[in-house]
């Protein structure tokens, strides 16, 4: 059914569910553009069954808890700094920061705080930078303007929220944000350690959503008149599409299995119920799979023909070469502890990532240099 790599199952204390686990057939989207980018035939070709990681340089480093990173079209990247909540702008070839502001409301606590960062489908004219944060209250997705032209420090206009009473907590906050191929704001949200959450359809945690970059529940949504498009999950952390416009999420398992999943509208992905492959037909089964020590997966991006998945706890970064929604051979593992916890992993264009490392979160000691962004060519 699946192609599933079985790295290795470790029985880890019972109820482990931090970002790295050591603490308390898709279809396109219903909207889907036919004009996305990557839909040449050199682009569904399958790719080979072994790839290539070659780090080109080190882009920035002295970065605070980074977690969102978003390339601006005009060059540089918007990266989030989840404890300190405000956002940078780093220079992609020189490695300046400046950073433009400090987000209003976030409350940084245990793995809450500034996490995903995206830019407005219309960013050439409207100039918005999309949110997710932590609140005293709630998770919420804020959009900003940025306005270059105003004094450092003060480049980011006040928030104007979107969307708000997403499930908050020490744990399991979920926090990436994107806009898909369908111009809607794609969220991933986690069940704040609340497991009933995730199959409660009537609830925003453990989710996928879908919405209008205004906050509404996006058009031919699965569920009547709400944001939820896909259940069943414990903290989704990662989401990218391929080059025929398939969603694939990344999720957090807790004693067991981490996956990365095709997402189906609709679709329960089982958490509480399964973790990993399952034999009951209600639940999807995961493209691959890990043990939690092997993965701890944070973001993923599509780049030649694989998903590529960063490993929090495992400290590297894994490739998933895809056939359609299935794994077309085993996954294989790169980076394997020479940068540390890996967060966020973007395309950058042609066979290049960006990618971020996560060492300064508090869950290791942090080296010289820390936290940094990579730029890898990979194949």
């Amino acid at each position: 059914m699946t192609a599933v790599l079985a790295a290795s199952v470790l029985l880890l204390t019972a109820g482990c569910s931090s970002d790295d686990e050591a603490s308390p057939g898709a279809a396109p989207s219903p909207s889907a553009s036919p004009t996305a980018a990557g839909s040449s035939p050199a682009a569904r070709r399958t790719p080979p069954a072994k790839g290539t990681v070659k780090v080109v340089r080190t882009v920035a480093e002295g970065l605070n808890t980074p977690w969102g990173l978003a390339p601006l079209p005009e060059g540089g990247l918007l990266v989030a700094s989840r404890d300190e909540g405000t956002i940078t702008l780093v220079d992609a070839d020189s490695g300046k920061k400046t950073e433009l502001g400090e987000v209003p409301g976030v409350s940084a606590a245990g793995e809450g705080g500034l996490l995903g960062i995206a830019l407005s489908p219309d960013y050439a004219s409207d100039h918005m930078v999309y949110a997710y944060f932590t609140s005293a209250s709630d998770n919420r997705v804020v959009r900003m303007l940025y306005d270059a032209e105003r004094p450092a420090g003060e480049q980011l206009g006040a928030p104007d929220t979107v969307f708000r009473g997403i499930p908050k907590g020490v744990i399991h906050n979920g926090g990436r944000i994107a806009f898909g191929p369908d111009r809607m704001l794609y969220v991933g949200t986690g069940e704040s350690g609340q497991q009933g959450l995730s199959q409660d359809k009537k609830s925003l945690g453990g989710k996928i959503l879908r919405l209008t970059p205004e906050g509404e529940p996006a058009a031919g949504n699965p569920f009547p008149d709400s944001p939820v498009y896909s259940y069943g999950h414990r903290n989704v952390q990662g989401l990218a599409w391929d080059a025929e416009q398939r969603l694939f999420a990344a999720e957090f398992g807790q004693d067991t299995w981490d996956e990365l999943n095709a997402i189906v509208p609709g679709g329960n992905y089982g958490w509480p119920r399964a973790e990993g492959e399952s034999d009951d037909e209600r639940y999807r089964d995961p493209v691959a799979q890990w043990g939690t020590d092997d993965a701890s997966p944070s973001g993923v991006a599509y780049a030649g023909g694989s998903m590529w998945m960063a490993g929090l706890k495992g400290q590297r970064l894994w490739r998933v070469p895809l056939k359609g929604t299935v794994a077309s051979a085993d996954p294989q593992s790169f980076l394997e502890g020479e940068y540390g916890r890996l967060r966020t992993v973007v395309a950058a264009g042609g066979d290049r990532l960006w990618v971020t490392t996560s060492n300064t979160d508090g869950r290791i000691t942090p080296k010289q240099g820390d936290d940094r962004i990579l730029e890898l060519q990979v194949s």
